[in-house]
């Protein structure tokens, strides 16, 4: 008999949409630090932790941020990303999908680069239960994606091989971390990387969306 196929998911952009309010509010961040950024150029790196993203961010400019200014940075971003928690929805098919894993009998748990706090706005907008769920946050872990500390820690809480669990993401962060614990990765078009760049990262099958992944469930989850 094979083994059931467990999920780990991601959640801006993968579940809810909520990509460009994130982006929105690093902009917002960096601007209050009179550090110019581009806004693609911040969207390029959503779903890398904060902390990674800001060395991303000295490397591209040249600039030098203190660890002072770094802490103010994420806390002025969860400060912005929460003012704009009205306008954070689910995705279509997201939670139509969660509850038919459920259904199934297959396994699920939420991995995200973001905070506990951050988390909360987007379980909020999904009408999840922190308390119901399997959640890991970057709270949890040592390092953010791109390493793989998110998903092998997802797999261990799920009680389930790392091989045997499909990721689910929707930028090149979350298919590289996948790679390298030998997960397998599925992408969604749903936080604006294409398919090119999804496939490139190490997905295996990219969808538009979770309602494109609901419709297509059989071509990628073994059930039996």
């Amino acid at each position: 008999m094979r083994p059931k196929t467990s999920f780990i998911f991601d959640l801006d952009g993968t579940l809810t949409d909520s990509v460009y309010q994130n982006v929105a509010a690093w902009k917002e961040a960096l601007d209050s630090e009179r550090i110019p950024l581009a806004m693609w150029r911040i969207h390029r790196k959503i779903g890398m932790s904060g902390g990674l993203m800001l060395k991303s961010l000295c490397r591209e400019t040249g600039l030098e941020i203190s660890e002072e200014q770094a802490s103010r940075l994420n806390d002025k971003h969860a400060q912005a990303y929460a003012r704009l928690q009205h306008q954070i929805t689910a995705l279509p098919g997201s939670m139509e999908l969660l509850q038919t894993l459920g259904h199934e009998g297959l396994k699920w748990c939420i991995a995200t680069s973001g905070g506990s706090d951050t988390a909360q706005i987007n379980l909020n907008a999904l009408e999840l239960d922190v308390n119901d769920i399997t959640l890991i946050t970057r709270d949890d872990v040592k390092y953010g994606k791109p390493d793989p500390d998110l998903f092998i820690t997802a797999a261990q809480r799920m009680d389930v091989p790392i091989e045997e669990c499909l990721v689910i993401g929707d930028a090149i962060w979350d298919m590289l971390a996948a790679r390298r614990c030998k997960a397998t990765g599925i992408g969604l078009l749903s936080g604006g990387y294409d398919i090119a760049e999804l496939e490139r990262a190490g997905a295996l099958r990219v969808y538009e969306d979770p309602l494109d992944l609901l419709n297509h469930l059989d071509e990628i989850a073994s059930r039996t």
